[in-house]
C-alpha cells in the first residue's frame, strides 16, 4: 500500500471520526444529525475552518473564535483515534477486490460503532442499547459470512462464544444489583465474543481488567482520603477542601472503554496474525 493511500486513509478516519463526535454529543438529546454545528456557548454556527478535524482545534487554541469558551479535548482525540484506526484497516484490507473491500467496509463500521460506545460511555456513563445491539447483531451476522463471501453456518463454538463471553458480565451484574458492573458492559462482551470468537474473545476481557486496574487505582488513590490528608498536611492551600473528589471505576473510571480498548487489541492481533506469522516463518 503506497504511502499516498496511508494517508488518505487517516484523513479520512479523521473526517469520519469528526463526525462521530457530533453522534456521540447529539445522541439521546432529540437533536438530529441534520444542521449546521454551533458552538455551544455563544450558539455562534461554525464555519467549515472551524470544523477542520485536528488543526481547527489546535489554530483556534482549543478555544471558540467568538466567545472563547473551550472546546472539549474529545474532538481531536476521536479524530486521531479514528485516524489511526481506519489507517490500520486499510493498512491490513487494502480495497483491492471485492473481498477485501467487503472486509475493510465491515471493519471500519465496527470501529465506527465502537468509537462511538466508547466516547458516549466515557462521557454519559451508559453504553446506548441501540448502538451495543447493533454491534452485536452485525458481529454475529459475520460468522455467517465465509472469507470468500459466501454463506457459511458457523460452528456450536463461534455461535456460544458470544453468550459465554457475557455470562460472568451478567452474573456480575444480577448478583450485584448493577453496582459491580453494568448490564451495558453484559451487552458488549456479547458482540466481542461473536466478533472476536473464545480464545480472543477471552484475552480481550483478560487485559480489559488488566488496563482497567492500571488506569482506575492510581485514579483511586489519588481521589482517596489518605491522598487528601497528604495534601491537607503538605500544601496548606488544600486545608480548606472539606473532602477530596471521590472515583470509583464504575462511577467515574466506566469499564465499557476498557473493553473495547481490549477487544480493539486483541481484534488488531487477530488481523496481523497471518503476516506475523508469515514473517515468523
Amino acid at each position: 500500500m503506497t504511502s499516498f493511500l496511508l494517508v488518505f486513509s487517516f484523513i479520512l478516519g479523521t473526517i469520519i471520526g469528526s463526525f462521530l463526535n457530533v453522534v456521540t454529543f447529539r445522541y439521546n438529546t432529540g437533536m438530529t444529525l441534520g444542521g449546521r454545528s454551533k458552538c455551544f456557548s455563544c450558539n455562534k454556527t461554525l464555519s467549515w475552518i472551524e470544523l477542520f478535524p485536528i488543526l481547527s482545534f489546535i489554530m483556534q487554541s482549543g478555544s471558540c473564535r467568538k466567545c472563547k469558551s473551550k472546546i472539549s479535548w474529545q474532538y481531536p482525540m476521536v479524530e486521531i483515534g479514528a485516524g489511526i484506526l481506519f489507517l490500520l484497516v486499510f493498512l491490513f484490507f487494502p480495497p483491492v477486490s471485492v473481498v477485501s473491500s467487503f472486509m475493510a467496509v465491515f471493519y471500519l463500521f465496527i470501529t465506527c460503532l465502537l468509537v462511538v460506545i466508547t466516547t458516549y460511555d466515557i462521557k454519559h456513563k451508559i453504553i446506548p442499547d441501540p448502538l451495543v445491539y447493533t454491534f452485536a447483531i452485525v458481529a454475529l451476522a459475520r460468522l455467517f459470512i465465509s472469507d470468500d463471501l459466501s454463506f457459511v453456518f458457523p460452528s456450536l463454538i463461534d455461535l456460544l462464544s458470544g453468550p459465554i463471553l457475557a455470562l460472568p458480565f451478567f452474573l456480575l451484574w444480577l448478583l450485584s444489583k448493577g453496582s459491580w458492573m453494568g448490564l451495558g458492559d453484559a451487552k458488549l462482551a456479547l458482540g466481542i465474543g461473536w466478533l472476536l470468537g473464545p480464545v480472543y474473545g477471552m484475552a480481550a476481557v483478560f487485559f480489559a481488567f488488566i488496563i482497567g486496574a492500571t488506569v482506575s487505582v492510581p485514579l483511586l488513590f489519588f481521589s482517596s482520603v489518605l491522598w487528601g490528608r497528604i495534601l491537607d498536611k503538605f500544601t496548606p492551600i488544600f486545608s480548606s477542601r472539606k473532602t477530596p473528589l471521590r472515583l470509583t471505576i464504575k462511577s467515574e473510571v466506566p469499564f465499557g472503554p476498557f473493553l473495547i480498548a481490549s477487544c480493539l487489541l486483541a481484534w488488531f492481533a487477530l488481523m496481523y496474525s497471518v503476516p506475523l506469522l508469515f514473517l515468523w516463518q
